[in-house]
């Protein structure tokens, strides 16, 4: 398994993780809803720096950027979900950004992004199911909504939605395969345009 090396913990990378991290947060502001998803899952860009920095950096520079996007947010807005949907999104993109940065990186090339990217958002969709389904919906009913009411809310979005498992099924997969599959073509192309200042 790929860790951060002693040479990777330099000050500039350390200063490249933290703005991309900042950058991670601000991009988290700019959400918007899908028609097949309830209105708490939010489409947004924000693990596309991560992405930049699993690449450029390596794939522990990609967690460490989520770890700390995730911690700023809490920290600038607080949380609406309990601390619940900040855990949510920073294990599902942390599996994201890992698997697309431990590929690319194995082989820096053109044709090893794009597989990194395409494993990456699989791995992440399937991670963000199992993890809705066993952990974070299970939490998120005892916290802040009960469980029939957010199986509702979906319903009323998307008709295929009728129990917790369709709610899995139709809802949260293709919403992360879609948000995976947006961020991979943006990371695509900008990253060799942004290659030059992130090696800098």
């Amino acid at each position: 398994m790929y860790t951060l090396a002693k040479g990777e913990l330099t000050t500039r990378n350390l200063v490249k993780i933290s703005v991309l991290g900042a950058i991670g947060m601000i991009l988290m502001f700019f959400d918007l809803s899908v028609w097949f998803a309830p209105p708490f899952l939010k489409l947004d860009i924000s693990d596309l720096p991560a992405l930049l920095g699993a690449f450029a950096i390596g794939p522990m520079a990609g967690v460490l950027i989520q770890l700390l996007k995730n911690l700023l947010s809490l920290l600038v807005e607080g949380s609406g979900t309990g601390g619940v949907g900040e855990l949510s999104n920073f294990i599902v993109g942390s599996v994201y950004c890992y698997t697309a940065g431990f590929i690319y990186y194995r082989n820096k090339s053109f044709k090893s992004a794009v597989i990194g990217l395409i494993c990456g958002v699989i791995l992440m969709s399937i991670t963000a199911s199992l993890s809705n389904y066993f952990i974070v919906f299970p939490l998120y009913s005892r916290v802040m909504v009960p469980m029939d009411k957010i199986i509702e809310m979906a319903s009323k979005v998307n008709k295929h939605v009728v129990d917790y498992k369709t709610l899995i099924l139709y809802a949260v997969l293709p919403f992360n395969l879609l948000k995976g599959t947006i961020v991979a073509g943006i990371t695509l192309a900008l990253y060799k345009r942004l290659s030059p200042i992130l090696h800098r």
